[in-house]
């Protein structure tokens, strides 16, 4: 089964049928006639082997504007795959927040048995989507956009009212539950994105994505020598440089918590506790690297970080067959998780007030001062070679906090 995510399908309801190849064909033609869910390997590798991942197509974003999306009040729900740490992302800014009564969501699974139909609802009752009767997510794409013809992705935010797909672009999504819904936030949220260092967020997290978030899948995903080892060189590299950045920060920008440091934490926990599976030896395990290790663990120690980290669910169990057992089965059933990621909080040395995790929002800020634009991504070009990894290299040194000292609560 071929995934972009390595996508967690927790716990399965007792069903009365099983959820076939044969049923899933049934509902996608009742659902008007769905396509199987196009694959990467085959769509999304150029004539070098490199896999460049897919533009995000649904893109408008939320602001004021003519046309933009509106901020509302149970509109709206997240569509997100326990094991996809793209979808992690905006349920955990959302949860920080305090926004999960306006903001629902709604996990998704696995269609038939081999997943031909990409993301379904295996685990709920009659394999449907308990907040719109849907079968499939690619429903909510083709009602928004019939003539859509790539993957159906996790996180996608959803009009539920409409069932129709509204926002699918990770890179920026987040970033729309900080800012545009800011009025529903409660009046001591933190402040994740703060306005006046948009362009220096932005920029760490786009160099972010193509070295550390998408590592992973640049290299499950490449078939060719060159790509894999292009992108196994990439990463590798990439940890040692943010592993510099934090020996003298306890977050990515300072002292407290930004929407950096939520895109971080769900792809390096992972590399930790599954996706080295897919990709060979490693050069180096996470929890080799001192400052990442630990910053990982404080950030574990947030209960909304803790409670989409995920680490025993969904890992693909290996087969007892044979003299051997996997290590899957042998192994990680017996790994203590929780006790190996408690923080003995050596990081908060690092801050200037340690005894705060995030930033607070400017005393008589309204959220109507909170607002901006948001910028857009070279990662959403509809030019293969824009989104080639290897042909982006910025040119400011990511170890280095272009912040440092500057984000600071009032006293």
């Amino acid at each position: 089964m071929s995934n972009s995510c390595a996508v967690n399908y927790g716990i399965k309801l007792e069903q009365e049928t099983e959820y076939t190849d044969e049923l899933a064909e049934q509902f996608a033609k009742e659902a008007g006639g769905l396509a199987p869910r196009p694959n990467e390997q085959n769509d999304e590798t150029n004539e070098r082997g490199v896999f460049v991942r897919q533009p995000n197509s649904f893109i408008v974003p939320f602001g004021e504007k003519e046309g933009e999306h509106k901020a509302d009040d149970g509109r709206y729900a997240i569509y997100w795959a326990h094991g996809c740490n793209w979808s992690n992302r905006p349920v955990i800014a959302r949860d920080l927040l305090g926004l999960e009564n306006v903001i629902k969501d709604q996990t998704t699974s696995h269609s038939g048995k081999t997943n031909k139909y990409g993301h379904g609802f295996s685990d709920q009752k009659d394999f449907k989507d308990p907040i719109t009767g849907v079968h499939f997510l690619s429903e909510f794409y083709k009602n928004a956009n019939p003539f859509y013809k790539g993957r159906a992705t996790t996180p996608t935010l959803v009009d539920v009212k409409e069932k129709k797909a509204v926002n699918n672009d990770y890179h920026r999504l987040s970033n729309y539950i900080e800012v545009q819904f800011r009025k529903y936030q409660p009046v001591d949220a933190p402040d994740l994105y703060p306005k006046a260092y948009r362009k220096e967020i932005d920029e760490f997290n786009d160099w972010l994505f193509p070295h550390i978030n998408n590592g992973h899948y640049r290299m499950a995903f490449g078939v060719s020598w060159e790509a894999y080892n292009e992108a196994y060189e990439d990463f590798f590299d990439s940890l040692e440089k943010l592993d510099k950045r934090l020996e003298t920060n306890r977050f990515i920008f300072g002292d407290y918590i930004t929407d950096s440091d939520i895109r971080a934490y769900v792809s390096l926990i992972r590399w930790e506790t599954g996706y080295f599976r897919s990709i060979g030896p490693m050069k180096k395990r996470i929890t080799e690297y001192k400052n990442i290790w630990g910053y990982l663990r404080e950030l574990y120690s947030i209960p909304q970080f803790k409670k989409y980290s995920f680490f025993k669910e969904g890992r693909g169990i290996g087969s007892s067959k044979g003299f051997f057992k996997g290590y899957e089965e042998r192994i990680v059933p017996l790994i203590p998780f929780e006790e190996i990621w408690k923080t003995d909080h050596e990081r908060a040395k690092l801050s200037e007030d340690p005894e705060n995790l995030f930033l607070k929002h400017p005393k008589g800020e309204t959220p109507e001062d909170y607002q901006s634009e948001i910028s857009e991504t070279i990662w959403n070009s509809p030019s293969w070679d824009d989104r080639e990894p290897t042909n982006y290299r910025p040119d400011y040194d990511v170890t280095v906090n272009p912040l440092k000292g500057k984000l600071r609560n009032e006293k």
